[in-house]
């Protein structure tokens, strides 16, 4: 098979327009996401529970470095059976809220479709029609057939080498391939980044559901509960002593 030539024109009208835009459409969905993004509000009670499980979980850390009996004190204020803070936690009632019922959220993933799903539609859609059955590229390397439905979307010729890539199929690469650019450029947390909005909606991390706090306290209070006080400054004045006379054992040996 003949060894495939491009025009060069292809390059300027059909490659580097498509990048162009994929990159402006990026930029202008960050910006427009945070346009449009409210600010969530945290509940008084949240900040409460997280900020006492974060004590705990210091305590336990961190316990070593106080005396026993301070050690013991703070984890009874925590786990006493009567007024230990972790141990009410664990008693309160179980709450499980339904997210599809806060308006709120709906009001996000609506955002979110609008910001991420309808663009990649439109423009795909507009690329797909406007430089349908170009070959923009070839990649380095050569690649079985497999990719060829992948890499050469909108052209259906068998003889084609698996290597060439066609509009269509360019455009997705450059959808999942600027998010080093977009991080350059924008930052980390950019809402530019589509392999991010992807991997979010693979993981049902937007439908996800906010965690129970009853669990939480319990499993904290049970590591707390079973947490060995070991004081490992028992000795700490005998070894600054040693430690700033280097020469007293070596003077007691000799004599």
């Amino acid at each position: 098979m003949s060894e495939l030539l491009l025009d060069p024109s292809i390059r300027v009208w059909v490659f580097l327009p498509i990048v162009i835009i994929t990159f402006l459409v990026g930029i202008l969905r960050h910006y427009v996401s945070i346009l449009i993004s409210s600010s969530k509000s945290v509940e008084l009670q949240q900040v409460q529970d997280s900020q006492l499980l974060i004590r705990s979980r210091l305590l336990r850390e961190n316990g070593k470095y106080l005396p026993k009996q301070s050690f013991l004190m703070r984890r009874h204020f925590l786990n006493d059976k009567e007024t230990g803070q972790l141990w009410s936690g664990s008693q309160r009632p179980s709450q499980a809220p339904n997210p599809m019922s806060d308006p709120s959220m709906m009001t996000e993933m609506l955002k979110g479709n609008l910001t991420n799903v309808l663009p990649m539609i439109l423009i795909g859609g507009w690329i797909n029609w406007t430089f349908s059955g170009f070959v923009t590229t070839k990649v380095p390397f050569p690649l079985t057939l497999r990719f060829k439905p992948m890499l050469q979307r909108g052209i259906e010729l068998m003889s084609l080498d698996a290597s060439w890539v066609s509009s269509a199929s360019w455009y997705f690469l450059n959808v999942f391939g600027l998010r080093s650019i977009y991080t350059l450029v924008l930052g980390e947390n950019n809402a530019a980044d589509q392999t991010r909005m992807m991997q979010d909606q693979m993981s049902g991390a937007a439908m996800a559901m906010p965690p129970d706090p009853k669990q939480a306290f319990k499993a904290e209070w049970e590591a707390l509960e079973i947490c060995d006080h070991q004081w490992i400054l028992k000795n700490v004045e005998n070894e600054l002593i040693t430690g700033s006379n280097p020469n007293k054992d070596l003077s007691a040996l000799s004599s």
